[in-house]
């Protein structure tokens, strides 16, 4: 018998060589009690979280949760069915018009997460005579989508807008065309030149969907995301977002003002033959979007704390993905895998959570620490957080 696993003993082999190091292994990492959006209880110790894509910090807002609560009550623990059979309840549509809200847009579509939003969406506008056109360094997701369509798949250099241009002047005349982007990307946590790349993909024909999972609440006068602070979201054909993210419970969407867009229901395979999601996400959802269009205050302190969190790492000399915050997203360049696990074990023994990073999921094969913050991170957390990297870079030599 063939061992059909064999393909992963590379990665079996590498995952060993760290435990075996006496490393912990930084992919089963077990909370014990979470406090807070900031803090959790990890291996029995305090820990100030910087990893959890919290950026909002709506995790334990007392409204979402009484929502979700009741919802619960009200509902029972989930709709065992599709949304097109018996898996719409009005928490469904509620939710859908809270984002139709939120974004000012006219249509508005739940998966059941993120993942599959991209997957069920981009699979089902792009079939396999159509060419999707998309930047290197995207999502798994957003390829997994493509693959599924079996659309042509053209990448180009990451944010290079000459890049695409090329591209897209390749294609055959007369063929579907979507360019596929993220407002922020998640790795390096750097922004597309929303702007102009539009600006070429209409020039050339092409319908264009922005991934907005990660500036989706946070950036943007609003809060809808990068589109909107380079003002060209009214040129996006297709925005998909995530809850899991900002809105602070799990789920998937996309918004859109195409006139056809609502015969997605019917064609889309991941939404028809998925369960949809429970009542009381849905409920968690819906109030924490509502609340969202009324956070600027929020917006501006995530700023604030992005902005010295990037210029405390530098100081401290560690190298980071962008030269300027330009997210809630930092990445701090590890020189290779073993260094980074060391890095990311010593920061837990200080008492703080971070996301390593290695690739092949990393571009340019580079192994990061990806902190991710959260609105509701203090001032005296963020100084906390600065005193613990300079430690755990100090004894790792990470830094001198």
């Amino acid at each position: 018998m063939t061992d059909l696993l064999t393909k992963f003993d590379d990665v079996i082999a590498l995952r060993q060589g760290l435990i075996d190091s006496g490393v912990t292994d930084p992919f089963n990492l077990v909370m014990e009690k979470v406090e807070s959006p900031t803090v959790a209880i990890c291996n029995g110790k305090r820990t100030i979280l910087l990893g959890t894509y919290n950026y909002m910090g709506m995790t334990f807002d007392p409204d979402v949760i009484a929502a979700g609560k009741k919802a619960l009550d009200e509902f029972g623990s989930g709709t065992t069915g599709s949304r097109v059979l018996n898996g719409t309840y009005g928490g469904h549509k509620a939710v859908e018009q809270a984002l139709k809200d939120f974004y000012a847009m006219d249509h508005a579509m739940v998966f059941s997460t993120g993942y599959q939003a991209n997957l069920g969406v981009i699979s089902t506008i792009a079939g396999k005579d159509d060419y999707i056109i998309l930047d290197i360094d995207s999502h798994a997701s957003i390829y997994d989508g493509c693959a599924m369509g079996n659309a042509q798949i053209v990448p180009f250099r990451h944010n290079d807008i000459e890049a695409l241009e090329k591209r897209l002047k390749r294609i055959p005349e007369g063929a579907g065309k979507l360019v596929v982007l993220e407002g922020v990307y998640s790795m390096m946590g750097d922004i597309a030149p929303l702007r102009e790349m539009v600006a070429v993909s209409k020039a050339n024909g092409a319908m264009v969907l922005v991934d907005e999972a990660h500036s989706m609440g946070f950036i943007g006068e609003h809060g809808r995301g990068v589109a909107e602070a380079q003002g060209v979201l009214d040129d996006v054909d297709f925005v998909i977002g995530t809850f899991s993210k900002s809105v602070g419970t799990v789920g998937g969407f996309c918004v859109s003002n195409h006139p056809k867009f609502e015969i997605l229901r019917l064609v889309c395979r991941p939404y028809v033959f998925t369960a949809s999601l429970p009542p009381s996400v849905v409920a968690t959802a819906a109030t924490s979007i509502r609340k969202l269009m009324d956070s600027a205050d929020k917006r501006a302190h995530l700023w604030e704390n992005s902005k010295r969190l990037h210029a405390g790492l530098r100081q401290l000399g560690f190298t980071l993905g962008t030269d300027e915050p330009q997210s809630a997203i930092i990445a701090v360049i590890m020189p290779d895998l073993e260094k980074g696990a060391a890095m990311w074990e010593a920061l837990l023994e200080e008492g703080l959570y971070v996301n390593l990073a290695r690739p092949p999921a990393t571009p340019a094969n580079v192994t990061l620490l990806r902190c991710s913050l959260c609105a509701l991170h203090s001032e005296e957390q963020v100084g906390e957080i600065l005193t613990m990297f300079a430690a755990a870079g100090r004894a790792t030599g990470c830094i001198s």
